[in-house]
């Protein structure tokens, strides 16, 4: 447990200390907006959310994001992506495991789910956090990555990584997190198993949409 503790602040301060450089000249590649980001991703139909709030927006120091509700038959998913141009001191992703239970939902299972890359059969499987919600009787279903130059990670460590990885080698430090939320709903049969099913179709479907979005 120690070592592990060693490694994690190590990697902290290399991260510091690389994207202090980095923050110097660090430009992506060009990207579309997420204002253009579509509303139909296959067979969901999406529909715009609210603003973040200017307190928010704040804290999280996010460059860019969008938040919808996608809906199919009658399934949703909830949506959100927030961008960081930048990951400055001070301005980089929260993991939303420090979100849920300042909001009321609290952790009930935490795995990981690996499916087929839709951007490549060749490519290997993806693999993204996967987490089970509660608040009262409500359930949902969370899957959330990080996502950098094309890769993704389930793990907020090794986001870490890549984040001094990538600002050494490119002095890049963009990057992005990516969330999906299904409803757990209990009066369908194997609702939890329906709801996994979902929201990797769901991730299947958005994928390949974030290649204009997220700059590899």
């Amino acid at each position: 447990m120690r070592v592990r503790l060693l490694i994690v602040v190590g990697c902290l301060i290399a991260a510091s200390i690389a994207v202090a450089r980095a923050d110097r000249n660090a430009e992506p590649p060009p990207r579309a907006p997420f204002s253009q980001f579509p509303m139909d991703l296959g067979d969901w139909h999406g529909v715009q959310l609210p603003p973040f709030d200017d307190k928010i927006l704040a804290v999280l120091g996010l460059d860019d994001y969008v938040t919808r509700n996608y809906r199919r038959d009658r399934t949703d998913a909830n949506l959100y992506i927030g961008y960081w141009k930048s990951q400055r001191q001070g301005d980089t992703m929260h993991s939303p495991q420090n979100c849920l239970p300042g909001s009321g939902w609290e952790p009930v299972s935490q795995s990981l789910v690996s499916f087929p890359d839709p951007r490549d059969a060749a490519a290997p499987p993806v693999t993204v956090r996967r987490f089970i919600i509660q608040k009262g009787i409500e359930k949902q279903l969370v899957l959330y990555w990080y996502q950098s130059r094309g890769r993704v990670v389930a793990s907020e460590y090794w986001s870490k990584f890549y984040l001094v990885l990538d600002a050494a080698r490119y002095n890049r430090t963009d990057a992005a997190l990516v969330r999906i939320v299904i409803p757990i709903r209990a009066n369908v049969p194997n609702a939890e198993a329906s709801a996994d099913e979902a929201a990797v179709q769901f991730a299947g479907d958005l994928l390949p949409a974030l290649v204009n979005y997220l700059p590899n």
